[in-house]
């Protein structure tokens, strides 16, 4: 399978010239983890993630693009071969990346996600996904609790290079915060412009966390999990036991490493 096979080439893209704020809402409308930068002649230049579009503390702010995009840590080609290019991810702890046309030619392609590749493994290679939960699920998890802070956790999501975090209380899973939760709140972080930030009403997790929870027990089959990823285009599935109590936390880097060791 060839990453040209599962890119979406209709994956959006902007212009450094741009305004940064208009690269916020396109992220943020269109739920993207990234977004493209190229030239006149859609040549790739980086990326703008939700992380990067969180340090616009302003909605009226002068800062363009070229201001706060970062480049790929990882580009893709579309000839590559797919489980090579998503061994590269799961190494480099990433969950999409920009496509070229090759390693000689830069025009920007399309996105490749992995959900992508692990809806396509689900339909051709299920048994690759047999494995419970319990194998694969990582039980070292940075949980949170309703009453912290936000602007804490978000530091706390980024220090650990986390993009979501469960919530609890008494060991309890009670909720799930994610980058995207912050983006839609619109509770953004003062970075580059005024020691001000946006926070209103209440400024703990609890405002913003989603409830109920997605969750599985730890017998689940890994295939399970991954159908409830890709059809709820969800990132990570807590796993509890019985009584609710969370145990652990699978994501599509879990699923994908499963797939390609």
């Amino acid at each position: 399978m060839r990453v040209k096979e599962i890119t979406n080439e209709k994956h959006p893209h902007i212009y450094p010239e741009e305004p940064a704020t208009k690269a916020r809402a396109t992220i943020r409308d269109l739920a993207l983890r990234i977004l493209p930068v190229v030239d006149e002649h859609r040549r790739l230049l980086g990326i703008v993630s939700r992380a990067d579009v969180m340090a616009i503390s302003s909605s009226v702010s002068p800062i363009t693009v070229k201001g706060i995009m970062t480049n790929a840590e990882y580009i893709a080609t579309m000839d590559e071969d797919a489980f090579s290019a998503v061994k590269d991810f799961v190494r480099r702890h990433e969950c999409c990346a920009p496509v070229v046309n090759s390693a000689q030619d830069k025009t920007y392609s399309g996105v490749l996600g992995l959900e992508s590749f692990i809806d396509a493994i689900i339909r051709i290679s299920p048994e690759k996904l047999s494995a419970p939960v319990s194998e694969i699920m990582s039980d070292d998890v940075a949980a949170c609790s309703p009453e912290d802070e936000l602007d804490n956790v978000w530091r706390r999501m980024q220090t650990k290079s986390l993009s979501g975090c469960p919530v609890v209380r008494k060991e309890k899973l009670v909720g799930i915060v994610t980058e995207k939760d912050f983006l839609e709140k619109g509770s953004l972080l003062p970075t580059f412009e005024s020691k001000k930030g946006r926070f209103k009403a209440s400024s703990e997790i609890s405002s913003i966390m989603k409830t109920p929870v997605m969750a599985v027990k730890p017998s689940i089959k890994a295939i399970r999990v991954a159908k409830i990823m890709v059809s709820k285009d969800i990132g990570r599935v807590p796993v509890v036991d019985e009584d609710g109590k969370l145990l652990g936390v699978v994501d599509r880097e879990d699923i994908a490493r499963l797939i390609v060791k």
